[in-house]
């Protein structure tokens, strides 16, 4: 059951940026802002910095991949903006999958 959508206006990144609280690992940075919806909202942010078009849009689908699979372990109501790290260029599935699930502990936003 799908309980997400994405995040896509600047305006609600920048507002996540600004208000919201963040950790961060090697790998990567979570910020969290609730939403006051039924639903969370699932933003990925990665840079040019970490590699081609290629390598960005790689690690954005393991990281969206490693959300949908846990989706139902994170508390809803949430805006969720993930930033990738140029570490994560080389990691792994599993890798990525840890540390999104790391993260996600130090916010206290899983079930």
């Amino acid at each position: 059951m799908k309980f997400s959508e994405s995040l896509k206006k600047n305006t609600d990144f920048r507002r996540v940026y600004n208000k919201g609280s963040s950790h961060s690992n090697n790998l990567l940075v979570m910020y969290v802002l609730p939403n006051n919806k039924e639903e969370n909202r699932l933003g990925i942010s990665v840079s040019k910095k970490v590699g081609n078009s290629v390598v960005r849009h790689h690690l954005t689908r393991l990281i969206r991949e490693s959300y949908r699979l846990h989706e139902e372990m994170f508390q809803y109501g949430l805006d969720i903006v993930v930033i990738v790290r140029v570490n994560a260029k080389n990691a792994t599935y599993h890798q990525i999958e840890r540390a999104l699930l790391h993260l996600a502990n130090l916010h206290s936003i899983l079930i």
